[in-house]
């Protein structure tokens, strides 16, 4: 889905992705208010389905509908929905059992997870800078998730269980971009993103007789919106990368507990915990380590994170 970059403007880049970031968290708070009514699976079933029609018209106003979306590996495909609606699946559980601003904040881990998994699979070499960032950002991850493990917590608690999914899903968000690194060497971006939606509604759909439940209008109506939340941010996040290089956005995807904050307040009454920021601190902190080094060295790969769901695996 994405061309390489067509024209600098990088004030159209940076609202185009702080809009979509903005839109992600809309679309996790939603997933949260229906939590208590549908299953993470349901949920993960109309959040895939209804992003495909934004999905499809966008690519036919770009002409790419007819030649972007051959595959050349379908098991890639496969693999990369799998990896994917796992992670949805679980940070959509995790939202049901945290507050929003703490689910935000794990997830900032992704990259310094990936960092680690991009030297253990891909051979990547790590040197005293990022290792030192890496070890900066588990540190923070390790302070946000501690109040929930230690104090004698029980593994039945629920927001116990859902830092340990949300930590899950992070480290499988991470796996999902390693693959992507593998799977846009052969494969155009918008038969990435449209085969994981495909993919994600099929899986879901395995989730069908755990207790999926007939939604009343109301929590209807939000599952299909988030779905077509998904869908418009997605487009938004990946059209940004059209106007501005990956290096210059990626700080601007921690606006996203800035929303979270604002939300989480607003719609579920929750606010975050000093500990919860300073260990979000510290893996902002790691991340922006890596942002630097890997600008610093030119590194292209940044190129594929408009393929991925920042929010949905």
């Amino acid at each position: 889905m994405v061309k390489s970059l067509t024209s600098h403007r990088p004030l159209l880049a940076v609202g185009l992705k702080v809009t979509a970031i903005g839109l992600f968290t809309t679309m996790a708070a939603i997933i949260k208010a229906t939590a208590d009514h549908v299953p993470a699976g349901e949920a993960v079933f109309f959040r895939s389905l209804f992003a495909v029609p934004i999905i499809v018209i966008w690519l036919m106003m770009r002409g790419e509908l007819r030649h972007g979306l051959i595959a050349k590996n379908p098991m890639g495909h496969v693999w990369r929905g799998v990896l994917g609606t796992s992670a949805m699946g679980l940070t959509f559980t995790g939202l049901g059992m945290l507050p929003l601003p703490e689910v935000t904040a794990i997830g900032f881990a992704t990259p310094i997870f990936t960092l680690i998994l991009a030297a253990i699979f891909l051979g990547e070499t790590i040197r005293l800078i990022r290792i030192s960032a890496v070890v900066v950002g588990l540190a923070g991850v390790m302070i946000m998730i501690w109040p929930r493990l230690s104090g004698g917590a029980d593994i039945g608690d629920a927001a116990t269980l859902g830092a340990i999914l949300i930590l899950i899903a992070t480290i499988a968000r991470a796996m999902v971009q390693i693959h992507i690194r593998q799977l846009v060497q052969t494969e155009h971006t918008a038969a990435i993103v449209f085969y994981f939606s495909i993919t994600a509604t099929g899986l879901s759909l395995l989730t069908l007789p755990f207790g999926w439940q007939v939604p009343s209008w109301d929590i209807l109506l939000m599952l299909i919106a988030s779905g077509f939340i998904g869908g418009v941010a997605q487009i938004m996040v990946t059209s940004s990368y059209r106007f501005a290089a990956a290096s210059m956005l990626a700080p601007y995807d921690y606006a996203s507990m800035l929303f979270a904050i604002v939300i989480g307040y607003v719609w579920f009454a929750e606010l975050p915990t000093l500990v919860m920021l300073a260990g979000a601190t510290l893996v902002i902190a790691g991340n922006a380590v890596v942002i630097w080094r890997e600008s610093r060295l030119g590194v292209a790969r940044g190129k594929a994170r408009p393929m991925i769901d920042p929010k949905g695996g």
